[in-house]
């Protein structure tokens, strides 16, 4: 294992700490409990979103703290849910009496501890609004499995349902857009490589090199099925066809495509990607409006990519056009 770090056991303070002397106008760390908040926090009443996941992920939710998306972030340790005591503190950090909205991702540790810290709240008369992020088509909508995982329409919940909040919306607002976002999205994923966690040292899996990994999610998990590694182009239809066949969007309609890294992938091979996907979105018939590509969901060091549509209507539209400055996301100011 080659990483530029001090010791397992502080890679994530020693990020944070990273962060936000790198942007000290936009956030600040409360180290005990570990909560990453806006600096503004209370400069006005407005609708707080909260939202917190396992580190590794990066820049999933601390790179999305600031003015236009969330107000405070939960880190938890490297692929481990925040513990309930940073989700009750975050709570209170951003309630400013409009209400607060926490948004989920659907694994297991995250819904329950995201549910504990709100039946403790509610002794405060502090009840949070649970948005749940379910996107992840490679796994059955049943009764048979925890559900379908939180995945790239994380990101794009917080940023619409954060432009909405800090437009001034009510939290009946709020929470309309953001599920109606993750309910117009999906998300499948491929995966080249597995990832090695610091503390682990190793991968977590081994692949071929002439394998790759369908349906995968975030924080190491394997997919679904191992087939023969395959040009950039079939793997564009393979995703797209996975995404649209679960989705169904309506023909014509304008697609916002979010295309993820999962941390180890050049840029120059993701823009490759997203080009063969686009090119098949125009020939099916859709309008490819708007598109983000870089890593923004990720899994420390592996290679692979997410694709993630979202069928846009005109509001959806406007709040992903609105102001955004977060450390990694930026335009409109």
């Amino acid at each position: 294992m080659k990483k530029f770090i001090n010791s397992p056991e502080t890679v994530v303070p020693d990020y944070l700490a990273g962060l936000v002397a790198a942007n000290p106008d936009i956030i600040a760390l409360d180290p005990s409990p570990r909560v990453l908040r806006r600096t503004d926090i209370g400069a006005r009443r407005k609708v707080g979103l909260i939202a917190g996941g396992g580190s590794g992920c990066e820049p999933l939710h601390t790179g999305f703290v600031g003015p236009g998306m969330l107000d405070a972030a939960c880190p938890g340790e490297i692929f481990t849910s925040p513990v309930p005591d940073q989700i009750i503190a975050a709570t209170r950090a951003t309630e400013s009496g409009a209400g607060t909205v926490h948004i989920v991702k659907n694994f297991t540790g995250e819904v329950m501890n995201f549910g504990i810290a709100q039946e403790i709240l509610a002794f405060e008369d502090i009840r949070p609004v649970t948005v749940l992020i379910n996107d992840d088509c490679s796994i059955p909508d049943d009764d048979e499995s925890a559900g379908r995982r939180g995945l790239g329409a994380t990101v794009l919940v917080e940023k619409i349902a954060g432009a909405a909040a800090e437009r001034g919306d009510d939290l009946d607002a709020v929470v309309s857009i953001a599920r109606r976002v993750n309910a117009r999205a999906r998300t499948f994923s491929v995966g080249l490589t597995s990832c090695i966690p610091p503390a682990r040292g190793k991968p977590i899996y081994q692949m071929a090199d002439d394998e790759m990994d369908i349906g995968i999610g975030i924080s190491g998990s394997p997919g679904r099925k191992r087939v023969p590694l395959r040009q950039a182009a079939e793997i564009a239809g393979v995703l797209l066809q996975e995404v649209l066949s679960d989705l169904k969007p309506a023909k014509g309609a304008r697609i916002l495509t979010l295309l993820s890294g999962l941390g180890g992938t050049p840029e120059s091979e993701l823009y490759l990607l997203y080009g063969e996907v686009h090119a098949c979105l125009m020939r099916a018939g859709y309008d490819p409006a708007r598109a983000l590509v870089g890593n923004y969901v990720t899994s420390l060091e592996q290679m692979g990519a997410a694709l993630t549509l979202l069928e846009l209507d005109d509001e959806m539209t406007e709040l992903w056009d609105a102001p955004v400055h977060t450390a990694d996301l930026r335009w409109g100011r």
